[in-house]
């Protein structure tokens, strides 16, 4: 089983440049939860990092242009994570809904690790 963090951004340079002065500048309207908690202006917490790498589930991160062209799927609300076994198409594990209500790194890892398949 793989986790997909989708981000509720587009890959690429600009884009990338546009989301750090959005959430410098206003981050109460940046759309994208999952970014703003897991990455600061400097690039990815330390602590997130150390986190993932210590699920014990092989992980992904994907901004929405490139969930669509990877794996063809679109019209999900974002940032959400998915669950994909090899043998079926990725769906969602934890909504949007659930990821914008977690207001901390320490609540969204907690949300994560309760909700992680035994």
């Amino acid at each position: 089983m793989k986790l997909i963090f989708v981000y509720n951004a587009d890959s690429g340079l600009f884009n990338g440049l546009a989301d750090w002065a959005h959430k410098i500048f206003s981050p109460e309207t940046y759309a994208c939860n999952l970014c703003a908690l897991t990455y600061s202006n400097l690039g990815m917490r330390s602590d997130w990092r150390q986190f993932i790498s210590q699920l014990g589930v092989s992980v992904e991160f994907l901004h929405r242009d490139e969930l669509r062209a990877r794996y063809g799927i679109t019209g999900i609300e974002l940032p959400a994570v998915l669950r994909h076994h090899p043998d079926a198409p990725p769906q969602v594990w934890l909504s949007a809904e659930k990821m914008n209500a977690v207001k901390t790194l320490s609540e969204l890892k907690t949300l994560i690790s309760d909700n992680l398949p035994q």
